[in-house]
């Protein structure tokens, strides 16, 4: 059944042109987050019966990239000349730092010079970053990211939202989040209406915005919803240089340590102490595999004072040191 149209008068408008857009792939990009985009494009121009956008798909050379899944693309164009009003949608992935190459990064500074707009999609924030587009910028990037961008970009204030639009400056936190953020462009292009309409054909009934954060909420991400455990897991998390004691958590949501002790035990079968270090060392993982940061520093960045014990404590939760994971991550990437 044909879906039905909706009238939006934009072909009418004098001097209306299409808005375009250029995604630019990087090795190992996420499939997800350029689909989805791209999709919500292609149904905004059905839903109108009109072409409102147009798109196209570059790469660095005009090589073929694979996304992360595997799959191998073929590209349009070069990185070259842009319109002045063509948006550029750099679509990143995993390892996205072996992905931002010195020509990638030339290029997106000679085109914001020019005054484009430039999105990086899931963790392309990072190449966005590294070319110096967000210095003083608000942004956001897949929260797998979030440590090892916020060590290395100080001058970004990043965010832990699903999307964010600071002037001309488009950063998302991967995944489906590319849909809120085309759906919110759509929405202020065309109206609401289609926005609806689009998100309708996709099956997608709760939009999110730049106020939506992109994790689930402690309660539901661990499956327990008691408010004072879900209180002091939060800060432990955001406590993971200078990690609290115990008896600290539990004074500040008015329990003793051994009440603290047996609510960790009965919802996560760990103590508070087990569970504190398990977050710092998943932090410590991520620096480790994201950046270039030197073990000592990752350790005093966990809230290891003594890179021994740092060492020690890895090798018993991974099974291998902190050199060793760098190492082995190093010949993956190369």
């Amino acid at each position: 059944m044909e879906a039905q149209k909706i009238t939006v008068k934009a072909t009418d408008r004098p001097g209306f042109t299409p808005r375009r857009f250029t995604f630019v792939l990087l090795n190992n990009f996420t499939l997800l987050c350029f689909s989805s985009a791209v999709e919500c494009l292609r149904l905004a121009n059905r839903m109108s019966g009109q072409e409102l956008y147009q798109w196209t798909v570059a790469t660095e050379g005009a090589d073929p990239v694979s996304c992360s899944a595997g799959i191998e693309f073929n590209a349009q164009s070069d990185l070259g000349d842009l319109a002045r009003d063509e948006a550029i949608m750099v679509c990143g992935g995993v390892d996205v730092q072996t992905a931002t190459t010195k020509r990638l990064l030339n290029w997106l500074r000679k085109e914001a010079r020019r005054g484009a707009t430039v999105a990086g999609l899931c963790t392309a924030g990072y190449a966005l970053a590294k070319a110096g587009l967000l210095d003083g910028k608000k942004a956001t990037i897949h929260w797998e990211n979030h440590d090892s961008f916020a060590e290395e970009f100080d001058e970004v204030t990043l965010t832990k939202s699903v999307f964010v639009v600071d002037g001309n400056r488009v950063t998302t936190a991967g995944g489906t989040a590319s849909i809120d953020l085309m759906l919110k462009l759509i929405a202020e292009d065309h109206g609401e209406e289609l926005a609806n309409a689009v998100a309708d054909q996709l099956i997608y009934s709760s939009i999110r915005t730049d106020q939506d954060t992109q994790r689930l909420s402690i309660p539901t991400r661990i499956g327990v919803r008691h408010p004072k455990l879900s209180r002091v897991i939060q800060m432990m998390e955001q406590a993971i240089e200078e990690p609290i004691s115990p008896a600290i958590l539990a004074r500040d949501v008015q329990m003793s340590t051994r009440q603290l002790e047996r609510l960790f035990r009965r919802y996560l079968n760990r103590s508070p102490k087990r569970y504190y270090m398990e977050l710092r060392l998943q932090k410590a993982r991520n620096l480790l595999m994201q950046t270039d940061m030197s073990v000592i520093n990752v350790a005093l960045a966990c809230g290891f004072a003594s890179p021994s014990h740092f060492s020690k404590c890895y090798r018993a939760h991974y099974d291998t040191t902190p050199y060793r994971e760098r190492g082995s991550h190093g010949a993956k990437a190369s």
